[in-house]
């Protein structure tokens, strides 16, 4: 159990929440763990094995607090709202936002310059742990070309939403360029030529575009918790069937959290080249083994802890996108200056 800010995250199996007079108790094993006044809450985030009881769930409704319910593997099940919710404000909110350019824009600057900066980290790790990398030169030129970006958007704050595209495109471009020299284990198998998906036509592509699927799956589900609308964003505009905001929410985790997951499961031998097969239109599909392996990796990784950078708080890392969405959510309503993007230090 973890209470950030006023969201309290109970990933505890077994847990079950009760109402006692004006605050909510948090049991296991019919041991009360934790005490929380509903005033002190705006939301409770349960998974897995979590249960409550009808008088909590509706203690909750009543007092506007967010109690929303995910499987243990983070797929959004459902969450319990009252008769009068602040959800219709929160969205219309967000929906004004994405009409407006200029906010667009001040969102989008936020969201690129936290993935300009992971991307950046993800290289200067590399120039760290391999000081005498065949490729230091290549590495040092985007780690520095990086820094150049990041300075362009911090002093120019009237960078139009297209000119923050190319911005993020420039930077996509020259970390993919790089992305090859991450790769240490069995280049005959694993190398990287250029981003490729629907399909993917490599080994490398194949795990990119399933470890970002779960990303965005993930981000989805935690838009949904918080209330917001995962289609309408604002880097990425408006598209059938297409999760807008969700991919815009991926844009500063993709190298924290799904690149480096791949270059680990390559460099460390988790996978092989073998559990890939290619069909004759060339799209390269993982096989079930494989696929295991990724995403038992990608549960363990979602245990680990880290430090969260705004919070200031250890949070496991599976939260990173349940707690980016929530700080998301309440600059919409107004409660944060700006949006925090989440930057790897």
């Amino acid at each position: 159990m973890k209470k950030l800010l006023n969201t309290l995250y109970i990933t505890t199996q077994g847990a079950f929440i009760a109402k006692e007079g004006e605050t909510l108790l948090i049991r296991v094993e019919k041991e009360t763990k934790l005490r929380l006044p509903i005033h002190t809450l705006g939301a409770v985030v349960c998974f897995g094995q979590v249960s409550a009881s009808p008088a909590a769930m509706a203690f909750c409704a009543e007092h506007d607090i967010l109690l929303a319910f995910y499987t243990e593997q983070g797929k959004f099940q459902a969450r319990v709202q009252g008769a009068v919710s602040g959800n219709v404000l929160l969205r219309r909110q967000q929906y004004r936002w994405a009409d407006s350019e200029t906010q667009s824009a001040t969102i989008a600057r936020a969201i690129i310059s936290g993935k300009i900066a992971n991307s950046r980290t993800v290289i200067g790790r590399a120039l760290r742990d391999h000081p005498d990398h065949a490729e230091k030169q290549a590495l040092e030129q985007s780690h520095l070309h990086f820094k150049s970006l990041l300075r362009t958007i911090g002093r120019d704050d009237s960078l139009s939403l297209d000119s923050l595209r190319g911005i993020e495109g420039e930077a996509a471009k020259r970390y993919f360029a790089v992305f090859d020299v991450l790769i240490y284990g069995d280049k005959q198998h694993f190398f990287f030529k250029g981003r490729s998906k629907r399909p993917p036509l490599d080994n490398v592509n194949a795990l990119l575009s399933f470890v970002y699927t779960l990303l965005a799956h993930d981000i989805t589900a935690a838009l949904e918790g918080v209330g917001l609308d995962p289609a309408v964003g604002y880097l990425h505009r408006d598209r059938p069937g297409r999760a807008g905001l969700a991919l815009d929410l991926m844009e500063e985790l993709r190298a924290y959290l799904a690149d480096r997951l791949v270059l680990s499961l390559i460099n460390r031998k988790q996978v092989k080249g073998s559990g890939f097969n290619q069909s004759e239109s060339g799209a390269v599909v993982m096989d079930e083994a494989t696929r295991k392996t990724v995403l038992v990796a990608w549960q363990e990784r979602k245990r680990e802890t880290i430090t969260h950078p705004f919070l200031d708080e250890k949070v496991e890392i599976g939260l990173l996108p349940h707690i980016q969405a929530m700080l998301f959510a309440r600059y919409v309503r107004g409660d944060l200056d700006g949006y925090p993007p989440f930057i790897w230090r």
